[in-house]
Order: C-alpha cells, then sequence, then structure tokens
C-alpha cells in the first residue's frame, strides 16, 4: 500500500466511529438549496444531494451501480432501498467496511449492498455498471486520468458516471501566499495530493472517453455545512470522541476552518460531474 493510502486508510480507520455518531451514516456534503439558504436537518440534507445529483444527471432508475471510495456505505444503501439496486462499495478502511457490514444487516440490505476493503485503482475496469458514483473521494486519488478511465471501463454502453469532488477555482492569476497556506493546510490534515480545477477535470473526463460531459459548481449550496460540522463538533459529547479517535483525526477536525476559509474566499469549489458511455 501507497504511504498516501495508509494515510487515508489510517485517517478513516481513527474517525469513521465518531463521525457517523454525530452525523450518521452519510459521510458527504449536504444540499441546503442552490443558494445554500434552506434550512434542513443534516441528514435530509445529505440524501437531498443524492437526490439532487441523480436529478440533475436525469437518473430515474438505478440497476447496478459501484460505489467508488463509499465510506459506510450510505449511498450505496440509499441505491438499494430507493431503486432495489445491487451496490458494490470500496473502501480502504476496513473500519469503514465493518460499520457498513453492520448498516446493512440492521437495514436488511446485506443481500444487495456488499462494500469491500480494496484501493479503487486495483480494481479492473469491466463494464458491469450502469451507473458509478463516486461522491468526494476522487479528490484522494493523484492520478485523475487513471481514475476517469477506470470509471469508464466499469460502464455498460448508456451507463452514467456521477461524480462531486473537492477542487480548486481556476489557477489564471495564480494563488496568493494565504490562499497556498490554506490548500497546504487541507492538503496535509486531509492526506490529499494535488487538486484539480472542475475545467480541468471536465477535460479529463473528455479524454477518457465520456459524451455530453457536464460539470457545475455547487459550492453555494453545500457552504452551510462546514459551519453545521464545526458546531457539532463543539458539543461535550463530540470533543470526548475527538481526543479519544486520536491525533490525526484532531488535526483533521482543526483543518475544518480551512474548508470553511476556502469555501467563502472561493478557493475551494464543490464540483460535481456526469458523463455518459
Amino acid at each position: 500500500m501507497s504511504q498516501l493510502n495508509e494515510r487515508i486508510k489510517t485517517f478513516y480507520d481513527d474517525s469513521s466511529q465518531l463521525w457517523i455518531e454525530r452525523w450518521g451514516e452519510h459521510m458527504h456534503h449536504g444540499h441546503y438549496g442552490s443558494d445554500g439558504k434552506i434550512k434542513k436537518d443534516r441528514l435530509k440534507a445529505q440524501e437531498d444531494m443524492i437526490r439532487e445529483l441523480l436529478g440533475w444527471a436525469n437518473i430515474n432508475t438505478v440497476k447496478n451501480v459501484l460505489d467508488l471510495g463509499c465510506g459506510v456505505g450510505g449511498s450505496s444503501r440509499f441505491f438499494a432501498r430507493t431503486f432495489g439496486a445491487e451496490a458494490k462499495g470500496v473502501t480502504l478502511s476496513p473500519v469503514q467496511a465493518s460499520i457498513a457490514k453492520s448498516y446493512n444487516n440492521q437495514q436488511n440490505l446485506q443481500d444487495k449492498v456488499n462494500i469491500i476493503v480494496q484501493d479503487m485503482m486495483s480494481l479492473e475496469g469491466s463494464p458491469q455498471y450502469d451507473l458509478v458514483w463516486s461522491m468526494e473521494s476522487a479528490e484522494h486519488i493523484a492520478d485523475k486520468s487513471a481514475l476517469m478511465q477506470l470509471c469508464f471501463d466499469s460502464l455498460t454502453p448508456g451507463g452514467t458516471l456521477i461524480m462531486a469532488t473537492w477542487c480548486v477555482r481556476d489557477e489564471d492569476s495564480g494563488y496568493s501566499k494565504k490562499e497556498k497556506s490554506i490548500l497546504n493546510h487541507i492538503s496535509k490534515h486531509y492526506h490529499l495530493p494535488e487538486m484539480l480545477s472542475i475545467n480541468e477535470l471536465q477535460s479529463i473526463a473528455i479524454n477518457a472517453g465520456f459524451k455530453n460531459v457536464k460539470s457545475a459548481d455547487w459550492s453555494p449550496a453545500v457552504t452551510p455545512f462546514w459551519g453545521a460540522v464545526i458546531k457539532s463538533a463543539f458539543s461535550v459529547r463530540s470533543l470526548i470522541g475527538l481526543f479519544r479517535s486520536g491525533w490525526g483525526t484532531i488535526k483533521g477536525a482543526w483543518a475544518m476552518k480551512y474548508m470553511q476559509q476556502g469555501f467563502r474566499m472561493g478557493l475551494i469549489k464543490f464540483g460535481v460531474f456526469q458523463g455518459h458511455k
């Protein structure tokens, strides 16, 4: 396992239990309306993110889904419950896979949802899925071209890729010293290789062979998320859990302020993508 993957694995092994205790099975941003001004319960906001992405891509049914970087399988179970889909989720974290198994059993979805522990980039891209879903995991992958090619190769003809990932703004004017510092903190504490802009990722998707590629910046829709996470982190229960989770989780919690700054400054973007095979 690469050093980067080892750091990612350790981070999610250590932090996932605390996250689900405070936020539940969806380990991703919530959607608070296109302008970010709709007040919502956290679970509804997170499930609305899934619904909004499916609606944006005109997806009305799903049969077989590959969930890349699945966390504890929240999206996979959503597809199984909503569409009766067969879902395969991939995570680097054995802890996340164990938690996912418990959720699957609790919801009687163990025959529909299979979560495996594997580096997604070691998968063989065989065309067996009508949907490849990548929710806030692509930012962890260094070789974005290889990732897009894996997504394309995994789809059946007519299949769809839906990806949401952290991006940076276009670097036309360069980054200020402060902006570089913020990016360095985010990359260090969340174990990220270099992030790309939305336009750069769209070009990579086109080069991988995807047709009708569309992208959008949904940053305004997720703006309230980090404030809500930071607020929830300062309960007594969360603070106790935070210190029990270890130094890596503490540093990740500290880095939340940099994510919030990045979004406010327009430096960090919540990029969404769709493409068809």
